[in-house]
């Protein structure tokens, strides 16, 4: 397989990667005028660039613990797999259903190393599912704790200074983890086994410029549609969701942003009362999340097979 197609693909999933998950970052500060959505797209590209140097536990979850894809015919399945997980999200998002780019990337490179009868790993596989499936929830419950301490504490000024540590919180989580899959098919691309400063460069460089291409529709959904959102509540999920990232960065759980920030957003919702919550709206978003895996790992297993037939 061609190093320059390999690293084209890698390049165009971290600008795919930009679009899909820039605008769920910033989606929660948009009601707060203290850091401009220019600021907060840097702020992103300097976590990503540099947090990976200091921990990629998850990037390393992604290449090796999932699965082998060393080798020629494993540089082909991770061909199969990105393909296959952009494939989904753009289908399901066309479809007015946002879904996760890390359950796609997972459910496809797991499906992939399958269909082309690659080593996987069950026990970690059972793994990140487990964390995947915890993470929204471990985000709601934090919010409605947090939303009840942001309501004695946060008001006027001090709120935006609540809402600038949220924010740089949730980057830092972010590039420590649900961030680093990008970082993660370009370390299968190259054959590398921890990244350099140039390929994080790289990679965040292609991430805020999809990231900049996504901004006029950033937040559309998780701003707007899930709950009827005040800046109180963007600042109890930014708080909220990065700390339940991080605290699944450290065990090296590749965890959904996003599905996290929908998680805390509900629990800042039900803290004020269950009515603040949009549920049909969140109804359409969870359908979406329990769609990706399995159809993303079905159609990777699939087109692996076929390749696996023609060329093998």
């Amino acid at each position: 397989m061609s190093l320059v197609a390999l690293t084209s693909l890698a390049g165009l999933f971290a600008v795919v990667t930009g679009v899909n998950d820039g605008g769920a970052l910033l989606a929660t500060g948009l009601k707060i005028p203290s850091i401009p959505p220019m600021t907060g797209v840097i702020m992103m590209m300097v976590t990503v660039a540099l947090v990976p140097l200091l921990t990629h536990q998850v990037a390393t979850t992604f290449t090796t613990r999932l699965a082998s894809l060393e080798g020629p015919y494993g540089q082909v399945a991770l061909v199969v797999a990105v393909l296959s997980a952009l494939a989904v999200v753009a289908f399901l998002s066309s479809r007015g259903l946002p879904t996760s780019l890390t359950l796609a990337i997972v459910g496809a490179i797991t499906g992939a190393s399958l269909g082309w009868n690659l080593p996987v790993s069950g026990g970690a596989v059972v793994f990140v599912l487990a964390v995947a499936l915890a993470a929204p929830f471990a985000g709601g419950l934090l919010a409605v704790a947090m939303s009840r301490l942001l309501v004695r504490r946060a008001h006027g000024r001090t709120l935006r200074r609540w809402h600038r540590a949220g924010f740089a919180l949730q980057c830092l989580a972010y590039a420590a983890n649900d961030g680093q899959k990008m970082l993660a098919v370009f370390m299968l691309a190259l054959d590398l086994r921890t990244p350099s400063l140039l390929v994080c460069l790289v990679v965040a460089a292609l991430f805020g410029a999809g990231a900049l291409y996504g901004l006029p529709r950033a937040g559309r959904t998780l701003s707007r549609g899930i709950i009827a959102s005040r800046p109180l509540h963007g600042v109890t999920a930014e708080l909220a969701s990065g700390t339940a990232v991080i605290g699944c960065a450290v065990i090296g759980a590749p965890v959904s942003m996003t599905q996290t920030i929908a998680g805390a957003l509900v629990g800042a919702g039900v803290a004020e009362g269950s009515g603040r919550v949009r549920w049909h709206a969140a109804t359409k978003i969870v359908l979406a999340w329990t769609l990706t895996l399995p159809v993303s790992g079905l159609l990777a297993a699939t087109a692996a097979l076929v390749v696996r037939g023609v060329i093998a």
